[in-house]
Formats: structure tokens, sequence, C-alpha cells
């Protein structure tokens, strides 16, 4: 998908590689893009369960930190502004995580996993 075709209802079917292309030139912007993700998880989550926990204030609020970060020109890397999905036994702070355990199923993380912080901080070496 070249950036002359890219569609905002469209973003969530872009590979890493096209959204961060066109987030580095600004077009889409990060809160676009995640808003395109959230809006297909809103669709398809009653049929499909693919989620257990959506941190959708988190997620735009992320959207906006890189927003303007990149508007300043302060651009960190391939997945600045890159949505974010993990799965469930991943230890996320303050966020409820159940490593698919009927016995964890309301537990929450004092920290954060080491490979969430890697991937949070864009680090794509860690």
């Amino acid at each position: 998908m070249t950036s002359d075709a890219v569609n905002t209802q469209d973003l969530h079917y872009l590979s890493i590689s096209e959204a961060s292309s066109l987030i580095r030139d600004r077009k889409p912007s990060p809160v676009e893009v995640v808003r395109s993700h959230l809006d297909r998880i809103d669709a398809l989550q009653p049929r499909l369960h693919a989620f257990i926990t959506v941190t959708r204030e988190q997620a735009l609020e992320n959207a906006r930190r890189a927003e303007r970060d990149i508007q300043k020109g302060t651009y960190r890397g391939s997945l600045h502004g890159i949505p974010l999905a993990h799965k469930d036994i991943i230890w996320t702070h303050g966020v409820r995580t159940t490593p698919h355990s009927r016995r964890l199923k309301d537990w929450v993380p004092a920290e954060n996993a080491t490979v969430f912080e890697c991937l949070r901080a864009g680090a794509e070496t860690c």
C-alpha cells in the first residue's frame, strides 16, 4: 500500500514496515493508526474473542504522545507510534494479566516484563 492509497479506515491492514514509514512521514498519524486498530477490534471482538484486555485509553494516550514527539522532529525508530498487542502471558504493570489461568483471572502485575519494556521503548534489538 503506498502513501497515496492510504485510507484511514484500512490502516490496520498495513505491515509494521509500511505503517512505520508512513508514520515517520506524518501520513497518517499514530492516533489514526491506533483508532483504525481499535475500530477493527471493536468490529471483530464479539465474534473472535481475540483479546482478554484492551487498554484503549492507554493506547490512545501513547499514540498522542508519539504524535507530539514526531511533530517535534523526535522520531525514535520503526516501532515509534506502532500499536502494540501482546499475549496475555506478558506481565503488564497495572493491567489485568491472566496468563490464561482461572486462578489468575484478576491478577494485576506490579511490574512490566522485560520484553514489554523493550517493545514499549521501541528497542528493536533488546
